[in-house]
């Protein structure tokens, strides 16, 4: 029940489904509502405590591993063919067998991975600059419903930026902490200069948060825990990637 690059995260369409994921689960995990909207976005926010109002530091749209067909080639081959979809070859294949032998009709688009997760082969494209007024409103005023929430990323399915910005046709996946990552800097077309940035930026939002927080009380974590955790999320990836690798 605790989220991990996607890893471990499989739709159940059927009692079968459930079952076979019961035999392989090694722990407790989560049953959520599938949601339909076809896109998926990551919003980054923070707050500095004391300040009335927050702001978006970052969005990431997510576009899902996916193959187009030309009415010649396997899904297979579609696969081979493009190094985002070859790097994850081993777990379609376990995921789908003898279906990868399939021909698309031309221009039909099949998506392979549902989930937006850079390390299952989505695409991830900084749209910052998309952060309208109104957007940045409604993220604030979720945020700010969460006690003790100032800093992390909001993952979040929606049907277009239009209805989301008026807070309609979305919702609210994943709120990832202050272990999130601002995963708009995995865009291809930026450089690791532009990453480096981001991340210290980031950080620096993170250490002015945790500080004014010490100051009202809140405990930081101490050296112990803070590798135990490291140790336990190490173990705790390792079965994840068990599961489908």
């Amino acid at each position: 029940d605790i989220g991990m690059k996607g890893l471990g995260v499989q739709i159940i369409k059927n009692d079968f489904d459930l079952t076979q994921y019961l035999k392989s689960s090694f722990d407790n995990f989560l049953i959520q509502e599938l949601i339909n909207y076809p896109k998926e976005i990551g919003i980054f926010y923070c707050r500095i405590p004391g300040k009335t109002t927050g702001q978006i530091t970052g969005i990431v749209s997510k576009d899902f591993l996916s193959v187009k067909g030309n009415g010649t080639a396997s899904i297979l081959q579609l696969i081979n063919s493009n190094y985002r979809s070859f790097f994850q070859l081993r777990t379609l294949k376990k995921t789908y067998g003898k279906f990868l032998n399939t021909i698309l009709q031309d221009g039909e688009t099949f998506v392979l991975v549902p989930y937006g997760s850079h390390t299952r082969g989505s695409k991830f494209t900084d749209i910052t600059d998309k952060a309208t007024l109104e957007l940045e409103q409604l993220i604030d005023t979720i945020c700010q419903k969460i006690d003790g929430f100032y800093y992390g990323r909001l993952d979040i399915m929606y049907s277009t930026l239009e209805k989301l910005s008026k807070g309609e046709e979305f919702a609210i996946i994943e709120i990832n902490g202050a272990g999130s990552e601002p995963t708009h800097i995995y865009d291809p077309s930026h450089s690791i200069f532009f990453a480096w940035k981001e991340i210290i930026k980031h950080w620096w939002l993170l250490y002015k948060v945790s500080s004014i927080n010490f100051s009202k009380g809140h405990p930081y974590l101490n050296f112990n825990d803070g590798r135990r955790m490291l140790k336990a999320n190490s173990v705790l990836e390792h079965k994840l990637k068990s599961l489908y690798l």
